[in-house]
């Protein structure tokens, strides 16, 4: 492992082997998970890949879209995404491909939660990441499925989707809506001709979120 520290971001870094031609993973973490993480994909006999985990991310300011109203109480929607995802390309990528000296074969963009939306957002941005792993990703955002429909997005080989089968038991009006909104994405993508896969797991949106994520990656890597 290694680890560094770019623009307050902490990044650390898990492989089995430095090398060219092989995926570079960039998971956007709430959390300091990536050991974790990194176990949960060497459980799954995942090999070949450098996973890449990104934290001290002002989570709900730099993870969304554009600015919302506080959904709960300490919440702080500030729409900057759009920031943190120059920052990633342009400074943060950059620096750690250089630092392992690596030419990877493609990038894949990981998150969970709001991260996961913030990974299907890139798309409509930038087309640096080839495959997307969105695990219980916030659809239920304000206007954002409206937001996918209107505007045009970079093509990616593949997009992995999931959720967990009680989160739409939410008492919260908006967070209840997450199924159909997953499903209204999942049709949506599927239309477009795009290499989607849609995975319900068991449980609410905070069970088995490391082991939600090394399924999500195992999933992406295994079209060649």
């Amino acid at each position: 492992m290694e680890k560094l520290q770019i623009n307050n971001k902490i990044i650390n870094i898990y492989y089995d082997e430095i090398k060219d031609n092989i995926p570079l993973i960039i998971n956007n973490s709430y959390n300091d998970n990536g050991e974790n993480l990194y176990r949960e994909c060497l459980n799954l006999n995942i090999k070949n890949f450098i996973l890449v985990n990104i934290s001290n991310i002002d989570w709900d300011r730099e993870m969304s879209p554009w600015k919302i109203k506080p959904i709960f109480k300490n919440d702080n929607y500030m729409g900057e995404a759009d920031k943190y995802l120059l920052e990633l390309i342009n400074i943060i990528i950059p620096k750690i491909v250089d630092k392992l000296n690596i030419k990877p074969c493609y990038y894949i963009l990981s998150g969970y939660s709001l991260g996961g939306l913030f990974a299907i957002y890139s798309l409509y941005k930038t087309n640096k990441f080839q495959r997307i792993v969105a695990a219980s990703p916030s659809l239920w955002y304000p206007n954002f499925i409206e937001y996918m429909k209107e505007n045009s997005f970079y093509i990616p080989d593949k997009i992995y989707l999931s959720l967990g089968d009680k989160e739409k038991n939410s008492s919260n009006e908006l967070l209840k809506t997450i199924y159909d909104k997953m499903i209204e994405t999942y049709n949506y993508l599927k239309n477009k001709n795009i290499d989607v896969v849609f995975t319900l797991n068991d449980g609410g949106h905070f069970k088995d979120v490391d082991k939600r994520v090394a399924k999500g990656i195992k999933n992406i890597l295994e079209k060649e």
